[in-house]
Order: C-alpha cells, then structure tokens, then sequence
C-alpha cells in the first residue's frame, strides 16, 4: 500500500527551489523519448557491456519505460512511488528506467533530486526491496572534468531513474565473475573510446531532425 508521501523540513526547503526551476520544453512524443532511451540501451549501454546484466532483461521484455512530464517535485516523486508500487503488483517487470522528460535540466537539480527520492523511499518502506540508479544528460561524477569521457557511463538522453529490484541485483552480481572491476571496467572502456565517440553515440540516440 503506498503510504501517503510526506516532506520533512529539509525536503520542503527544497521545494521552492525546484518550482523556480527553468523546466524543459515538452515538443517530443512520449514513444519517441521511449526510443531514444531504448536506443541509448542497446547502442551504448549493452553494446558496450556498461551493464552486462542488461541484456538478458531487454530480451526477456522485462524492462519497463515510463515517460513522466510533471514538473513540480511532489509530483515527480509521486511518479516514482506509484512505481514502486507497479513493481510490488508486477512481478514479471523486472526494472523501470523512470523518464523525466521536462524537468531536472540542471545536473545540480537532479542530484538534489535524488537525494530525496532515495530518502523517499527509506520513508515509504522501500529500503532493501528497490534501489535507484541514476542518469542524467550532462552526468558528471564527483571529482571528474566535465568532459571526461568516463562520465558517458552515467549519461542519458534524458533524466531519469533506474529502479532495481535489490534481490534481483544481488543475484545478478553474485553470478558475475568479477562484479568488483565493473566500473573500472567502464572508465578504462569509454576514456579509450574517447569524448568525441561517447558524445557520437549519445547524440546518434534522438531522430536526425530532432
């Protein structure tokens, strides 16, 4: 049962900020934000084994693509717990890839964003059942140049959340020869494939005339 979503202080303080916030133009169908996620899955992410459990989900049809529009915050986490709560009726749904389509332009937004969807689902009972993966357009891990290559791991073509089934997750690691050396894995892989290849592949995701 989805429990009725509250804001604590620190989240409320927030709020004002993200309802200020300069959102995206909506112009694209939701099937073509589908494609262009799906097509970022298959040209980058499994193509080039970033994930190597993925796969095996985008052939079983067990990865849900849900494109959200809202642009006030309670809205968007709103979106993630009926999400949530998909999962918990929908056992052949393995993961969700949640699409914000026209907000958290900003990287510093979205991360703000994050931290409250992980609290979030702490709050609503979720701990240990689901966990979030993050992605963004302009993803840059802490630490990292902006235009270090590496950070194409974590690049979208749209914001988004990547909701796991935690149990599943820690079955698929234990089965993987080497889960450790994942992501060094992936920042040798796409600093030798180069900042011009990753920025190819991620563009090459929309429509030509997009």
């Amino acid at each position: 049962m989805i429990q009725p979503v509250s804001f604590q202080k620190p989240y409320a303080m927030r709020l004002s900020c993200f309802n200020r916030q300069q959102t995206m133009t909506h112009k694209t169908s939701d099937q073509d934000i589908k494609d262009a996620t799906l097509t970022w899955l298959k040209s980058i992410i499994i193509e080039y084994s970033i994930c190597p459990f993925a796969k095996r989900e985008l052939n079983r049809g067990s990865i849900r693509f849900s494109v959200n529009h809202d642009t006030e915050i309670e809205q968007c986490l709103l979106s993630l717990i009926l999400e949530c709560d998909r999962l918990d009726k929908e056992p052949d749904i393995e993961t969700t890839l949640l699409i914000y389509a026209d907000a958290f332009a900003e990287f510093d937004d979205y991360l703000d964003f994050l931290e409250i969807a992980e609290s979030l689902l702490i709050e609503q009972g979720y701990e240990g059942t689901y966990q979030l993966a993050s992605f963004h357009p302009d993803y840059c891990f802490q630490g990292s140049d902006p235009d270090d290559a590496a950070n194409y791991t974590n690049r979208s073509p749209y914001p988004m959340l990547h909701l796991l089934r935690e149990a599943s997750l820690e079955q698929a690691v234990a089965g993987h020869p080497d889960p450790e050396n994942i992501p060094q894995r992936n920042i040798e892989l796409t600093r030798k494939l180069g900042l011009s290849k990753m920025q190819a592949l991620l563009a090459a995701c929309f429509p030509a005339d997009q």
